[in-house]
């Protein structure tokens, strides 16, 4: 199994930037590529182009700020567990997108997409 972390710091607090990753549903407001979210109590089903990803949530902890997902369809994934976790910075907060995938040639392609992601939640807080 694959595991890799990509960060940010950000200059918005970690309570503006959990109110933003820690809305499980509300991703396809700032995640790049995603047409449309819709929800499915914890599954949400991601729309992106002509694919559909559903993805799963696994435990959100809102006094830690983490949140930890797995991808269930949609992806030739046999394993997939990501952690985002928001943590206090000077000056703002730090956000850590972990991976643990297999098989492990996904691991470049989800922490690219990651890594992207949070450019984007960047640019969304600013």
């Amino acid at each position: 199994m694959a595991k890799e972390t990509v960060s940010i710091d950000l200059d918005a607090s970690p309570d503006e930037a959990w109110a933003v990753v820690g809305d499980f549903h509300g991703i396809a407001d700032w995640f790049p590529g995603i047409d449309s979210n819709r929800p499915e109590g914890d599954v949400r089903v991601l729309s992106m182009g002509t694919m559909e990803i559903r993805e799963q949530l696994v435990e959100r902890d809102e006094a830690a700020r983490s949140l930890v997902y797995s991808i269930v369809g949609g992806v030739p994934v046999e394993l997939h567990r990501a952690t985002v976790t928001v943590s206090p910075r000077e000056g703002g907060s730090h956000v850590d997108w972990a991976v643990e995938i297999e098989p492990d040639a996904m691991l470049p392609i989800m922490t690219d997409t990651y890594q992207k992601a949070l450019e984007a939640l960047e640019g969304k807080l600013s």
